[in-house]
């Protein structure tokens, strides 16, 4: 039996085909060591490309979109088209986000693709809730955050957050924190949920 291709032909054998998402996504760059003294947040962070099919999405991502190429500081965001990765961002302002932190940057690499793989194919029930995924590298430890948008549904993100858990693989606690006690308290490390 032969293997079936990445890219389907067309009619005639000859065109390839792309295999189109359900959604478009756009991945955003933002690099926090580059922000100038007194810049708003935010100032840096730039929308990098928007895709919409399997083969864009594994070209972009072998490219480029690896969190181990990240400078120090450096954040790769991967959020639905439309939805910008700020807390102002009308879909993510009554959100929050699930957290993990990650020792190894090998890990951190294997658990963004497993969570861009999860998004992009809808392995999410409750996908209509979540915004996208941000991977920060940071000297000391590495994170990875997933953001929804109803942060004050705790049944919706707890079958969220169980839910990353079994794409992950992972034992480790992950937490839930709202956007509204990050603004407020920038100290703030606990989350609202715990898993």
């Amino acid at each position: 039996m032969a293997e079936t291709a990445a890219v389907s032909t067309g009619a005639e054998g000859g065109e390839a085909v792309p295999h189109p998402l359900q959604r478009k996504w756009t991945f955003w760059f933002d690099n926090l060591s580059k922000s100038k003294q007194g810049a708003a947040w935010g100032a840096s962070l730039r929308q990098v490309y928007t895709f919409d099919t399997v083969e864009e999405f594994w070209c972009l991502h072998d490219q480029i979109f690896q969190p181990s190429k990240l400078p120090a500081n450096a954040d790769f965001h991967c959020f639905k088209t439309g939805i910008e990765p700020k807390w102002e961002d009308p879909e993510c302002a009554n959100g929050g986000k699930w957290s993990i932190t990650c020792k190894q940057r090998a890990a951190l690499d294997d658990m963004w693709l497993e969570t861009l793989m999860a998004l992009i194919g809808e392995q999410f029930d409750e996908s209509e809730e979540i915004c996208g995924v941000v991977a920060s590298v940071r000297p000391r430890q590495d994170k990875l955050a997933l953001w929804t948008k109803a942060a004050n549904n705790e049944a919706v993100q707890m079958t969220i957050g169980r839910k990353w858990k079994e794409i992950l693989d992972i034992n480790e606690k992950i937490s839930y924190s709202f956007h509204d006690d990050s603004k407020r308290d920038k100290s703030s490390r606990g989350g609202r949920y715990n898993l």
